[in-house]
Parts: structure tokens; sequence; C-alpha cells
């Protein structure tokens, strides 16, 4: 039987800069960052929200994400890795013996951050814009959420098209057509590319969710656009885990045969459920 697949194997840095490496991974978190911002101006304009406030809203979202992504990767994915090299949780650098930093620093090389956790950003952006909300927006919490959803969805695909050409967070063996090999990854045989499942999965999302805060008034039904994109992205997420390699192999069957991935989704999941059902709008 002749199995067909597609040999994965991009160099996931574009080019360098000195000592550095500008990774594709990199420049889609700018693309979703540039992106998410001209989304969020269109929908202060038309609430109209004074755009002064845009500025720090993105402030507090980068720091937020970025803190809780890399904390969420420390402790619930890597902490038996990190408790012994703790410099690294903050830092986007690895120990080498022959690796060299900024061309004088010895032991290290520069790596950027590759090990970031979702379900930590979710939990990160949401204390970043709860304190947003309270110190610049003025207004409730749940009104934020869900406008910023969309550009959350948005930024799941992009990272998921990172997580693609970083040859990371791939699936299990498969024999469909579809599969791919990634070999810098040191694979030999066909894998789900489970990456492009949550890409597409996140970008049909995002634009389902712009037709409703555009074409319909359940923006005025507060939390429910939250709500529905938080259970549907978390839904997305569990169903695709059964596809994805663990990413930690021995909490591949956890608790009840799911694996943390899953665990930590179900609650994000219920949390989403509840705002769809107990809606505060008028």
């Amino acid at each position: 039987m002749i199995t067909l697949s597609i040999d994965w194997n991009p160099d996931p840095i574009i080019f360098h800069i000195g000592g550095f490496g500008i990774r594709y991974y990199s420049l889609l978190f700018v693309v979703a960052f540039v992106v998410g911002l001209h989304f969020m101006k269109k929908i202060f304009i038309n609430d109209k929200v004074s755009l002064e406030k845009l500025d720090p809203l993105f402030m507090y979202t980068i720091l937020s994400m970025f803190i809780g992504m890399r904390l969420g990767e420390v402790f619930f994915y890597s902490w038996d890795y990190y408790q012994h090299h703790l410099l690294e949780i903050l830092l986007p650098i690895k120990e080498d013996p022959k690796g060299t930093l900024l061309w004088f620093i010895d032991g290290y090389r520069f790596t950027g951050f590759q090990g970031l956790a979702s379900h930590g950003a979710a939990v990160g952006i949401i204390i970043g814009l709860y304190l947003y909300s309270k110190n610049i927006l003025k207004m409730p919490l749940l009104w934020l959420l869900d406008r910023i959803a969309l550009v959350v969805l948005f930024a799941g695909f992009c990272v998921r098209m990172g997580n693609l050409m970083n040859s990371e967070i791939y699936g299990k063996p498969t024999d469909l057509a579809i599969g791919f090999i990634f070999t810098r990854a040191g694979e030999t045989i066909p894998r789900h590319p489970t990456q492009i499942y949550e890409a597409l999965s996140y970008l049909l999302l995002f634009f389902i969710v712009w037709f409703l805060y555009w074409k319909t008034d359940l923006k005025k039904k507060t939390g429910f656009l939250f709500g529905l994109s938080f259970t549907a992205l978390w839904t997305v997420r569990f169903v695709i885990e059964y596809f994805k390699e663990a990413q930690v192999a021995s909490r591949e069957d956890w608790v009840l045969g799911l694996n943390t991935g899953q665990v930590l989704s179900l609650p994000l999941i219920l949390i989403g459920i509840y705002f769809v059902v107990n809606k505060n709008g008028k």
C-alpha cells in the first residue's frame, strides 16, 4: 500500500540578525497583534469608546498573555525541567555547553520563547483585562471580553500556524493523505497536522463571531459572545487533543483517560456555557 504524506521540514528561522534568528513564530505573533489592533480600533469606533484607551489595552493584553502562557507551560507541562533551570522561565535562552549568547556569554544560546501554553494564556489575559477594565476603560469586564474574543480567536489561528512552522505540537500517526512527516522534529512517519486543524477551526470561529458582532444584536447581551467563543474554542481544543501527541507523555491518561490539555479545557468550557446561558443583556 502506498501511503501519501507531506514531508514537512521548513527552517523555523526566516533570517538571522547577528546571533539572533527571526522566527516565523515571532512574526506571526506580531501579525496577530497588528491585525488585532486594527480590529479593536474598528470596534472602539463603532461602540463610541475613546481611541486613547486602545494603546493601554494592548499593553495589558500582551504582558498578561505572555506571562500567562509562559507560566502555564512551566507549571502545567514542564515543571520537572524548569525547576532546575529557573533562569529560562522568563528569558528566551537555553543552557547549552557549546552555546554562546551575545558573542561573549558562554553556556547559553538564544532560542526565543518556544514553550507557551494556551490554557495559561486564558487565565493571564482575563486577569490583565480585569485590571485594564477597572483602571483604564471604566466599563464592565464582560463588555470587554465580548469584544476581545474576536482578537483572541484570530491570535489563536496565528499561534497554531507558528507551531506548524516550528514543527511542534503535532499529532499522532495517521494513514491519511494529509499526514505530515515532521522531519525537523525527528519524525519518520506521517502524523496528524493538528496545528492546521486547530488553526482553521479558530479562523472559522473568528469569522462566525465577527459576523454575530456586526450583523446581529447579540453584542447587547453581555457575556454571550465571550461565552460562545470560550465554549467553542476550548471544545475544539478538547476534541483535537484526541488526535494530538501528548506534550507530556506521563500525562497522556491523566484523569479518566483524558490528557492534561483536555482536563484543563473542561472547566473553561463550563465557564463559557455559563455565560451563554446566563446572558445579562436586555
